[in-house]
């Protein structure tokens, strides 16, 4: 298996051999299942789904519930798939865990960046500004200027930078380290930050 889902903890700093400290993320990876095993020959492409994190079964719809049970596992929030090759062997209620991670694999972990809502040209785009505080300009200072003519394309163009929803985007960190693994807690430990905020959900592969 060559993923695992997961969520973020927080983060800590660790020491290694040379007594140099690590900005680390703590991660709860796992225990997920196996909710399917997609195969070239039924579905066009070889995959394996997980399920993670455990909720109340009375929160789950009938059409999931149904998937649920075909699988033989409990009721899941979050399902992900995993493409594979040379065919896995894994089968629907397999359990896997943090134990396919050990120290000093490579890791890309992918998640949602926090979501800033609507913010202006100064913290999205990182523009300056258009005026100074004088004369009377203090409603200008953080004003995006010019978008471009009137008179020709009379239009907006796309891509255009201004003011507009911030983060909540999918975001992959890629090559993090590592550092640690506890099976009997589910904790993953990796070097440097993860997307989103705590409480927030990972996808964990390993890098190719």
């Amino acid at each position: 298996m060559s993923g695992i889902l997961g969520k973020k903890i927080g983060m800590t700093s660790l020491f290694d051999e040379s007594g140099e400290a690590i900005p680390c993320t703590v991660i709860e990876a796992g225990p997920c299942y196996v909710t399917q095993v997609k195969t070239a020959v039924k579905d066009g492409y070889e995959a394996i789904q997980l399920g993670f994190d455990e909720r109340p079964e009375r929160t789950v719809n009938k059409p999931l519930k149904g998937h649920l049970a075909k699988a033989g596992a409990k009721a899941l929030r979050l399902l992900r798939e995993f493409r594979t090759a040379n065919g896995a062997t894994a089968k629907p209620g397999d359990e896997i865990r943090v134990d396919i991670f050990a120290q000093g694999d490579v890791v890309d972990v992918t998640g949602r960046s926090k979501g800033r809502g609507f913010q202006g040209v100064v913290k999205r785009h990182h523009f300056r500004g258009v005026g100074l505080m004088t004369h009377g300009q203090s409603d200008r200072v953080r004003a995006p200027g010019s978008i471009g003519a009137s008179s020709y394309p009379s239009r907006v163009f796309k891509g255009m930078r201004m003011a507009g929803r911030m983060g909540n985007d999918q975001v992959t960190v890629k090559n993090l380290r590592v550092v640690k693994v506890i099976p009997e807690s589910n904790i993953l430990i990796v070097s440097g930050s993860v997307p989103g905020a705590i409480n927030g959900y990972l996808e964990i592969t390993k890098a190719r």
